[in-house]
């Protein structure tokens, strides 16, 4: 076998951490390229930190059940500071434990973190100005995403997740423009917390990529807390209106207007493509993201992009998986292919929803499905905990009596 030479990854989330220990193991000499802390979105300013925010917008809205068992007192008041400086602390807890630098340097990777954003200069060589250039016989793009917003009038004046952070009250009205997962969970946290929220959503339902019967059931629960949701219709503009934002809508011929403090976007997740100058390299690009192969190479051979770069699939679980086949294919050559067919997701929301497999109506375009419900109100411990509400489903082919999908 040839030997492994040098690998040159740019991005240092799970696809791009996952990637350069992958090819370190291979026999790669391998740089990473870290335009903040390494960690990415999901350790720094996604999951970790949104699951802690979750937690406590979960606590605050239990209060609302403490009559049921027989508890009085006065309903929790949202420190917003101190939740956030929570969720910080969370966040550090898990660098310090994981220690991704250290352990990324203590497997013989050249990690440079604190860069800024990194292009390319040649097809083999990725530079940051006024700091330096690194080359290497084939890189691996992991260089992420970003929340995008709407092109619309007054987009600036509108927030992203990534603004939470940023907060230093509560708003009182918040609009969440986006009702797939991102929304839900801004919505689904802001409500518990005591905000109202209006949830706007492009398409017919809430959570559009699950199971239907889970979106119904979602947005029924929703509308039940008192989310004010409205599918099937269009923001088309933000407008300063005195301490507030005015939004704009339609739906159908209908136009309306709501007044709300604050307005989130959770409108797509595309890719981090604006300094990587990926046309000096050759490398196509589509709007928001890389196409790929089944092997996760770009259209340059010797260029792979994993994770949320490629478009495919925007979940930290399937970045590792993609990381970890960009780097062998990349050394041992084109031998394995991504497969998208198992994988688990889940939800930071009030209700949760958690999915694996295939929808029902997917199911059924290509087997004799069976279905089964359980619901949660025919069993004691939901009962119990006063969370009757909820269902587990399973989807299964019928004769080869194998499990297609979960939710």
């Amino acid at each position: 076998m040839s030997s492994p030479g040098s690998v040159l990854v740019v991005g240092g989330g799970p696809a791009g951490v996952t990637a350069a220990l992958q090819a370190s193991e291979l026999g790669a000499r391998v740089t990473l390229l870290e335009a903040g802390q390494v960690g990415g979105t999901s350790l720094n300013r996604g999951p970790a930190p949104v699951r802690t925010l979750a937690r406590a917008a979960r606590l605050a809205r239990d209060w609302s059940s403490w009559a049921v068992f027989g508890l009085d007192g006065p309903r929790p008041v949202a420190n917003l500071p101190v939740m956030l400086a929570n969720t910080d602390r969370v966040a550090r807890y898990a660098h310090d434990k994981k220690d991704l630098a250290g352990q990324l340097r203590r497997h013989g990777i050249d990690l440079v973190e604190q860069l800024g954003p990194a292009g390319f200069t040649d097809p083999h060589t990725v530079a940051v100005a006024g700091t330096g250039s690194w080359s290497a016989d084939r890189i691996i793009l992991a260089v992420g995403g970003h929340a995008a917003r709407l092109p619309i009038p007054g987009a600036g004046l509108g927030l992203t997740y990534e603004d939470i952070p940023a907060l230093t009250v509560l708003p009182d009205r918040v609009a969440v423009v986006g009702g797939a997962d991102t929304g839900c969970q801004i919505a689904s946290i802001l409500q518990d917390l005591g905000a109202a929220v209006a949830v706007f959503e492009a398409g017919p339902v809430l959570i559009p990529a699950a199971d239907a019967t889970v979106s119904a059931e979602f947005c029924r629960a929703f509308r039940a807390q008192g989310v004010h949701v409205l599918t099937g219709t269009r923001v088309e503009a933000l407008r300063r209106d005195g301490a507030g934002i005015q939004v704009d809508y339609r739906s159908g011929d209908q136009r309306g207007q709501l007044e709300v403090g604050a307005v989130f976007f959770a409108v797509g997740w595309p890719a981090s493509l604006d300094a990587l100058n990926p046309e000096v390299a050759g490398v196509v690009t589509e709007p928001g993201w890389i196409p790929v192969d089944d092997y996760l190479r770009t259209n340059v051979g010797h260029i792979f992009a994993a994770g949320d770069v490629n478009g495919r699939s925007m979940l930290v679980q399937t970045a590792r998986m993609e990381g970890r086949l960009a780097a062998t294919n990349a050394i041992l050559g084109p031998s394995r292919q991504a497969s998208y067919d198992v994988v688990p997701s889940g939800s930071f929301t009030d209700p949760e929803y958690g999915r694996v497999g295939l929808t029902e109506a997917e199911a059924a375009r290509q087997h004799d499905v069976a279905v089964g419900i359980a619901y949660y109100d025919d069993l004691l411990r939901p009962v119990a905990d006063g969370r009757s509400d909820g269902f587990c489903k399973l989807i299964a082919d019928r004769r080869e009596h194998t499990i297609l999908g979960a939710h």
